[in-house]
């Protein structure tokens, strides 16, 4: 069974078809591309993954869940946890207490930054946000303020802050945009390591690199309706796809 699931998925604001009878299977352990033209689609499906919007008709599952009515504090607790276009970091805290602060809300699903009191507790919080920004090569930065970072490095470091909480799904909405090519190379890299972890991910990305690079299955979107969807070979040589991006061209 597919770890996210989604079933006819219909959404309309006043009168106008956003989403049309959309399904979508994501298989665990793979990263599945959603991509198309300005306007698709693509932003308000994965709205309605995260419960920012809720779908009209249609069904969500996560593991066999039912996603759709759910607040998003729920959903993220459920293991789905979202990466947004612009980086979302707490720009007057260090890097080390931006990846704290998750780590710590986790536990009991709101900010509690006294909750931790046993010794033991605290070595291992320390410990895991420490692997953590390791892992995403920010260690040597760890104390420095989050908002003189980069673009690329606010990218990696929110990525740090969503890893620490052991997603089983990680949603990326545009996660190279506005980036230097130099940068998007680097989180291209970065997101195969995370592969290695075997966690799930949804990428919308509207760079074809990034998404050839990374992706093991695209689905296509145009004008609120899936007219595509295959692995990045097929996807490719699609005259359907062609046509919805490039007029006919190929990519």
């Amino acid at each position: 069974m597919a770890l996210l699931q989604v079933k006819m998925v219909n959404k309309s604001f006043s009168g106008l078809t956003a989403l049309n009878n959309v399904n979508l299977d994501v298989e665990e352990g793979s990263v599945h591309a959603i991509i198309g033209p300005n306007g698709a689609g693509k932003s308000t499906l994965l709205n309605c993954f995260v419960g920012r919007l809720t779908p009209d008709t249609g069904t969500v599952l996560f593991n066999g869940k039912s996603l759709i009515g759910l607040p998003p504090h729920r959903i993220n607790q459920e293991g789905v946890v979202r990466v947004f276009q612009t980086p979302e970091i707490f720009a007057d805290l260090s890097l080390y207490e931006n990846v704290m602060i998750p780590t710590l809300a986790r536990r009991d699903g709101h900010f509690a930054l006294n909750a931790w009191s046993r010794a033991d507790a605290q070595i291992k919080v320390r410990e895991k946000v420490e692997h953590i920004l390791d892992d995403v090569g920010l260690a040597d930065a760890r104390h420095v303020l989050a908002g003189t970072l980069s673009r690329g490095d606010k990218r990696r470091l929110e990525l740090a802050m969503c890893l620490v909480q052991d997603p089983k799904l990680l949603l990326l909405d545009e996660p190279t945009a506005g980036m230097s090519r130099a940068d998007t190379e680097r989180t291209i890299e970065l997101l195969k390591r995370i592969g290695e972890r075997r966690i799930t991910k949804i990428i919308i990305e509207h760079d074809m690199q990034v998404v050839f690079s990374l992706a093991t299955r695209i689905s296509v979107l145009a004008q609120g309706t899936v007219i595509a969807e295959g692995d990045p070979a097929a996807i490719k040589g699609d005259a359907r796809v062609q046509e919805a991006y490039l007029g006919g061209a190929q990519f």
